[in-house]
């Protein structure tokens, strides 16, 4: 492959007993994805997922039947969402029976979504289910001894030989360069030979990057974080104008590949694409949308992210692809009626060799 295609994967398709409290019984993604409607005229809602319909993670069948696809079509691995709040973690099991039964034998990695959770995703942006808290090196250090199983895997994806670990939300630790240094700490003496940690350089819409330095504190690698929509001239008229009759947030899917911070081998910046964006199914008339997305507008953003990363080492080219299945989010390389598997295809023809 001409890239290592990483992409992001929410472990939120089964029920659990806090989002039967929060949300209503038997509460899933699937709930808002499938009561999502247009909110104007032209509006790409709902998503409707067709080869692998309206799954259960829980059934080890849906589990391999994602690895094939994704491996099919250039996905070296997913990267899934981890929750860890002071000790308590949060929509663990389908990755905890992946890692328990050894099936299936798709690589893996895990992120840490390291942020409060609260209802800003369901309408209620006030409501704080539960918070992200830090205790200290304590909690640090339990927390990198629950994931020493994972870490120790031979699925577990490596750069150099070090496991990867990513870091969603890295300037909300209290002390970035402590937990750098604590848990690289670790992994040398657990024998694993250290960690490559890679944190998020979130960028809202073009404004600069939220973490903008993650070498200072010794983080590995940063991964560009930016959703990819124009925000200039008309663009940004016609956002307002709808904003002030009620409607969402409104921007063109970016024609053009976005800008992004300078990578070098030394100081690596890793772009991360997105297949489109519409968390109006979560959020309503608070949501945003990257409009007019296509599995070919797609293709030329995954071309330029290959192109950048030509230049790094083959084990460093690490392409991030924001997300497998966050269908709740208008963002999914899973099949849906309308594009089939053309955003498969378009990834699989710009990271795979010919």
């Amino acid at each position: 492959m001409k890239a290592r295609a990483l992409a992001f994967y929410l472990p939120q398709f089964h029920p659990i007993t806090e989002n039967d409290e929060w949300w209503g019984a038997g509460f899933t993604e699937w709930t808002n994805t499938a009561s999502a409607r247009p909110r104007y005229p032209g509006h790409y809602q709902p998503h409707v997922p067709a080869d692998l319909g309206f799954y259960d993670l829980r059934l080890p069948e849906v589990r391999a039947q994602q690895a094939e696809m994704a491996e099919s079509h250039g996905v070296e691995a997913f990267v899934y969402w981890h929750y860890w709040f002071a000790g308590r973690r949060l929509l663990e099991r389908p990755f905890d029976a992946v890692l328990r039964s050894d099936e299936p034998s798709l690589p893996f990695c895990l992120a840490w979504a390291n942020q409060t959770w609260s209802g800003i995703w369901h309408g209620a942006p006030d409501r704080v289910l539960i918070a992200q808290e830090y205790p200290g090196s304590s909690d640090h250090r339990d927390h990198f001894r629950a994931l020493l199983p994972a870490f120790s895997d031979d699925r577990y994806v490596r750069v150099d030989g070090r496991p990867l670990f990513y870091v969603f939300r890295p300037e909300q630790l209290p002390n970035p360069t402590e937990f750098v240094e604590l848990w690289q700490g670790m992994a040398i003496e657990a024998g694993i030979g250290g960690l490559y940690l890679v944190a998020e350089m979130s960028d809202l819409l073009g404004h600069g990057p939220i973490f903008p330095d993650p070498f200072g504190p010794g983080f590995d690698a940063g991964v560009h974080v930016r959703i990819p929509v124009e925000t200039t001239g008309v663009a940004a008229i016609r956002m307002r104008v709808l904003r002030r009759l009620g409607f969402p947030e409104v921007y063109r899917y970016a024609r053009h590949p976005v800008e992004r911070p300078t990578s070098t081998t030394g100081r690596p910046v890793l772009p991360c694409v997105y297949p489109g964006w519409d968390n109006t199914p979560r959020s309503g008339r608070r949501g945003l949308v990257a409009h007019g997305g296509s599995p070919e507008l797609f293709q030329t953003h995954v071309r330029d992210a290959v192109e950048r990363l030509s230049g790094h080492a083959p084990d460093h080219r690490l392409l991030f692809v924001k997300s497998w299945n966050e269908w709740a989010e208008g963002n999914h390389l899973e099949p849906d009626l309308r594009f089939g598997r053309r955003y498969l295809e378009a990834l699989r023809d710009e990271v795979q060799v010919i």
